[in-house]
């Protein structure tokens, strides 16, 4: 009976991080896919005007935003204060927003395109005639699904 001894220091056994990486890397992964980043810097000041309606977009990676406002205060020496358009991270013009449109049709995949919507977002002091001209050039080049974005009461 020499062989089972009783006696003598027992250790706990050593606790395996072979799995550890593969943990870690999983919860990288998760908070990479469930976070989402700001895809543009606003340029322009956007008080939004309060909604009567309220429709939520089923796939948000479908819009592309038109900003319309005056420019940031630090904008503002450059630009001025009257209202301007924003599109992705620059001022342009109406005649633009043609090719804003063309570039994000063809980012999309082909089933996605006529599903594409823009997104108005605009200050609620804008004149209408801007907000006109940016339909007008709208329906030019066929993008007639148009949302306007305000605040919610």
């Amino acid at each position: 009976m020499g062989r089972f001894r009783k006696g003598g220091k027992k250790q706990a056994p050593a606790i395996s991080t072979a799995s550890l990486p593969d943990i870690v890397f999983m919860l990288l992964f998760f908070f990479m896919i469930s976070t989402s980043f700001r895809q543009t810097d606003k340029l322009v000041t956007v008080k939004l005007p309060a909604a009567t309606e309220n429709v939520k977009l089923e796939r948000k990676d479908l819009t592309s935003y038109i900003y319309v406002g005056s420019p940031i205060p630090a904008k503002q020496a450059q630009y001025g204060t009257d209202s301007r358009i924003q599109l992705n991270d620059s001022f342009r013009t109406v005649t633009e927003i043609r090719d804003f449109v063309a570039a994000a049709r063809e980012a999309l995949a082909e089933g996605d395109k006529e599903q594409m919507t823009i997104a108005i977002k605009a200050d609620e002091n804008v004149r209408m005639g801007i907000i006109t001209d940016i339909k007008q050039e709208l329906r030019r080049c066929s993008a007639l699904k148009i949302m306007y974005v305000a605040r919610q009461k």
